[in-house]
């Protein structure tokens, strides 16, 4: 397999990054200490078609390959994860779940009105009560008759750390439709609008400090059959194939911390000088840049090798979880050395590694921890599960 990039690539990764620049990383300080990003981002995220960059073309996307998706992904990372988050959620958490299970109906009400910021999607599996384990989630959905025939479904429960939760347009709910376990649950399409459906922001956060997390509550909200995506007690699946996506998009955006990381220490290294030279020339500040270097690029290598096995139709639920690992865990540590190199200017905000330590912080947390994805690359190498 090459892993070299076309010119298109090249192209998509510098504009990507010219994007960053202008409109990200001059303002990502200001959001970071307000824990709070000016909404205006969604508008220009969608003139340059991250909205929608992994959703297909013809629901309004730019349809592209998942390395492609990655490189967006790395430098949105990079400049900043909080809206890496945005492009990260409505496109490989909830886009891409609703254009491989939705009807076409589906796809034509909602993928288009993601890619354009009008309805962004979120995507609510996590309950107070389950993380690492969806299986046990107890919001539910009770089967009823719709006025004009048919069945409607009404559901009531809450979901706790949400990306996008009070932004969204459009929430992902799974729910809770037959008996305990996995087979149980069904996912549901709910346009955050119904009635009963209600969202807090979470402040207060470690890091991702200006990304909306909120809680969810869901109060009688009636929704139609119409609204199921995929079959009834098929939700688990689906909730794990979005987890797929989501597992390499977040290894991308870890990629970006990483070389955020090498970056910012190279160029500190060359302008600080201690003891009448610059850092850059003391051999154990190299062995910190050194390290953190082959380990993003490792980590950068994982990614598009889960990214290029989803463009060639492989099975790549491993390799997602193998990038996702590897990639958060190396985003902690490059952070961490970062702030080293950087000593005590590290610990402050006028240089961007300790927002680069808090944001990498979440990233061996979400989308399944570094604990559950050791479990589930054991289980498919052993063919054991030591899940209960």
């Amino acid at each position: 397999m090459d892993f070299s990039l076309t010119d298109e690539q090249q192209l998509i990764r510098e504009t990507a990054r010219a994007f960053c620049e202008r409109e990200i990383v001059p303002r990502a300080r200001e959001w970071d200490r307000s824990e709070r990003m000016d909404t205006g981002i969604v508008a220009k995220l969608a003139d340059v078609g991250f909205l929608g960059c992994a959703l297909p073309e013809e629901h309004g996307g730019m349809g592209l390959d998942t390395i492609s998706y990655c490189l967006v992904m790395e430098e949105l990372g990079r400049a900043d994860s909080s809206v890496r988050g945005i492009v990260s959620v409505n496109n490989g958490l909830a886009g891409k779940t609703i254009a491989k299970w939705g009807t076409e109906e589906q796809r034509a009400e909602w993928l288009p009105r993601m890619a354009s910021g009008e309805a962004l999607g979120c995507y609510g599996l996590t309950e107070p009560g389950s993380g690492s384990d969806p299986a046990s989630l107890v919001t539910r959905a009770e089967r009823v008759p719709a006025a004009g025939g048919g069945d409607d479904w009404v559901i009531n429960g809450s979901k706790i750390f949400i990306t996008l939760g009070s932004w969204a347009g459009v929430c992902l709910v799974f729910a809770r439709t037959g008996g305990e376990g996995p087979r149980g649950i069904t996912c549901f399409l709910v346009p955050t609008a119904s009635e009963g459906f209600s969202a807090v922001k979470i402040d207060g956060k470690l890091g991702l400090r200006a990304q909306d997390t909120a809680e969810l509550f869901l109060d009688g909200v009636r929704v139609p059959d119409s609204a199921r995506l995929g079959d009834e007690g098929a939700g688990f699946k689906v909730a794990m194939s979005a987890l797929d996506n989501g597992r390499i998009s977040l290894a991308a955006g870890s990629v970006g911390i990483a070389q955020g990381c090498v970056d910012a220490c190279l160029a500190y290294a060359a302008e600080r000088k201690q003891f009448g030279r610059p850092i850059a020339t003391f051999q154990l500040v190299q062995e910190l840049i050194a390290d953190t270097a082959v380990e993003t690029e490792a980590a950068r290598m994982l990614t598009y090798l889960a990214a290029w096995k989803a463009d060639n139709g492989e099975p790549y639920t491993l390799a997602a979880s193998q990038a996702k690992y590897y990639a958060s865990e190396v985003a902690v540590r490059a952070a961490n050395a970062a702030v080293q190199v950087h000593g005590g200017y590290g610990y402050v905000d006028e240089y961007p590694v300790q927002k680069y330590l808090r944001d990498a912080r979440v990233s061996t947390l979400y989308e399944g921890t570094s604990q559950i994805q050791k479990l589930l690359i054991g289980r498919a190498l052993t063919g054991e599960s030591a899940f209960l």
